[in-house]
């Protein structure tokens, strides 16, 4: 089975205060741990970045043999998925798409989205069950037995991803605009260690991470 991961890398980290996905973690860009991770399952890798980053994000990534293309991404994140979702090629069967700024999920959970998608499942989420006591913004109380957060990488069959994205829709995740589409979506369990980096206290958690699993 053909298959291929779309990284999306184009945020301007406004709220970590630069750009994230290109923030040292453990010698590298956060953006490069991302990419080692995903080329364990893919046979292409697409990176969509912003325009100015191009030149860097690929001097960065040319020891990676899997990725074929670096692109400029769009103004909102599924512009982006849309751009690199042109670079992978038409008889690919599977697609992947990955947060950038997620460098720690690891190679088991790469590999437990596609082989669900290999067993016959339309589009596959990590997902971690929620800790916290939750209220919505008008103050009422939500069950959080309901709810889970939902993770990246997530995994579909690529004819389902390319008829989703055929819509000028938005979401913050693919699954969602799948599920638009009339897609079934299934869940897999998250990994706690795979955090989206977002501020810069997070690089500190990732750094831990990865020393325990070294040390381990």
């Amino acid at each position: 089975m053909k298959i291929w991961t779309i990284l999306v890398a184009a945020g301007e980290g406004l709220r970590f205060g630069s750009r994230k996905q290109l923030a040292e973690l453990a010698g590298m860009p956060v953006l490069v741990h991302s990419t080692i991770n995903a080329s364990s399952v893919s046979d292409g890798i697409v990176v969509v970045t912003s325009e100015e980053d191009i030149e860097f994000v690929k001097s960065c990534l040319k020891s990676i043999s899997q990725v074929h293309e670096v692109v400029k991404g769009g103004a909102t994140r599924s512009e982006s998925v849309r751009c690199g979702l042109e670079k992978v090629p038409h008889d690919c069967e599977m697609v992947i798409v990955h947060d950038g700024a997620r460098p720690l999920a690891s190679q088991e959970l790469f590999e437990l989205v596609v082989e669900k998608i290999k067993d016959g499942a339309e589009a596959v989420v990590p997902v971690l069950p929620i800790a916290d006591s939750l209220r919505s913004v008008n103050g009422k109380q939500i069950n959080r037995d309901e709810v889970v957060a939902v993770q990246t990488p997530q995994a579909f069959t690529a004819s389902l991803l390319r008829e989703a994205y055929l819509s000028s829709e938005d979401a913050t995740d693919d699954s969602s605009l799948v599920e638009l589409a009339g897609g079934t979506i299934d869940f897999v369990d998250g990994d706690v260690s795979n955090l989206k980096i977002t501020v810069s206290s997070d690089l500190l958690i990732a750094e831990q991470f990865l020393t325990s699993k070294k040390s381990n």
